[in-house]
């Protein structure tokens, strides 16, 4: 699987491409993770490139999100995809995500 990453400022994007399913979706569940255990949990997920999630995916996103209530802090998701939202909403998981429609107003949003 492809995971472009970007920094800016103090802030890590990460872009996955292609759908997240099984394997796929566990490697960047696990990668996520990973990454707010770190010293800087500030970390953006752009969905734009994911046309779709499966089961593991959502409970990895549900993951990261508890991690990231430990730290009184939201799982920030700019340009969810439609059938992505759509899942996270019918699994009722939609609220624990913060959403942005671009990635440098989620970028902002750790001001």
């Amino acid at each position: 699987m492809k995971i472009e990453r970007q920094r800016i400022g103090t802030v890590e994007v990460c872009t996955p491409f292609g759908p997240l399913v099984e394997e796929d979706a566990q490697e960047f569940v696990e990668a996520l993770i990973e990454r707010l255990r770190g010293p800087n949990p500030r970390v953006v997920v752009s969905l734009h490139e994911v046309p779709y999630v499966d089961s593991i995916a959502l409970e990895g996103f549900a993951e990261a999100a508890d991690e990231l209530d430990d730290m009184a802090s939201r799982l920030k998701l700019v340009q969810v995809t439609p059938s992505c939202r759509e899942a996270m909403e019918l699994t009722g998981l939609a609220s624990r995500f913060q959403f942005f429609e671009e990635v440098g107003d989620a970028v902002r949003s750790f001001v």
